[in-house]
């Protein structure tokens, strides 16, 4: 699955940076983000809970297990697990229960992902909301996942450190004053997200060189 073309995504890059400066500086150090494009399939989105609220690293150490634990990650092996099985896989039992309801909508019809994939955004993502498990923040990184270039995963802790830092500010912003200044990057609010990741992950690195990798 392709993403947005380079072309879309310089004139998106350069439309953000004539609307903000921490943009700006973004797009200058680093250039064109890659887009995450991922397949509008049950295992993206499984993915995406099973990463929610822990480091990278342990998410990849849990996500890894689940993968070697079912050998393909799809609707039928997760509800055919056992939950103990999934539980010494590291998921927590809320997330396995988000996981199984999900499955459920799945199966039964009431979430289909490739209509989703395919629908307005809103339409898109009011039927992501409707299943128990997908909070907001899930519905718009898989519609991120899809190409929706103003997709925004609002409450993102790393895209508001990244802005933080880009800004200079001591503080990070609120979370909700956040989301009304991203209302300022439609039609490209997804493009931003993508930036500010790209920066701020190509920041650490630097940081982590930096200090000889300790």
């Amino acid at each position: 699955m392709t993403g947005p073309s380079s072309e879309t995504l310089i004139e998106a890059c350069e439309h953000l940076s004539a609307r903000d400066a921490a943009l700006a500086r973004a797009f200058a150090d680093y250039g064109v983000p890659a887009w995450r494009t991922a397949e509008p399939a049950y295992a993206t989105i499984a993915r995406m809970i099973a990463f929610q609220q822990i480091t990278t690293k342990a998410a990849r150490t849990i996500w890894d297990r689940v993968e070697a634990q079912l050998g393909t990650v799809c609707t039928e092996a997760v509800l055919g697990e056992d939950e103990d099985a999934l539980r010494t896989c590291g998921l927590s039992r809320p997330k396995i229960r988000h996981l199984r309801s999900i499955a459920e909508a799945v199966e039964s019809g009431a979430l289909d992902l490739e209509r989703v994939h395919a629908a307005e955004m809103d339409e898109a993502r009011a039927e992501l909301v409707a299943v128990k498990g997908i909070g907001p923040w899930t519905a718009d990184l898989f519609l991120m996942a899809c190409g929706r270039l103003d997709a925004f995963p609002a409450g993102d802790v790393g895209l508001m450190e990244a802005y933080r830092l880009l800004r200079d500010h001591d503080e990070r912003m609120e979370s909700k004053a956040f989301t009304t200044l991203a209302d300022s990057w439609r039609p490209y609010r997804g493009v931003a997200a993508h930036l500010l990741w790209a920066w701020i992950n190509a920041e650490r690195a630097k940081n982590y060189a930096a200090d000889g990798g300790g």
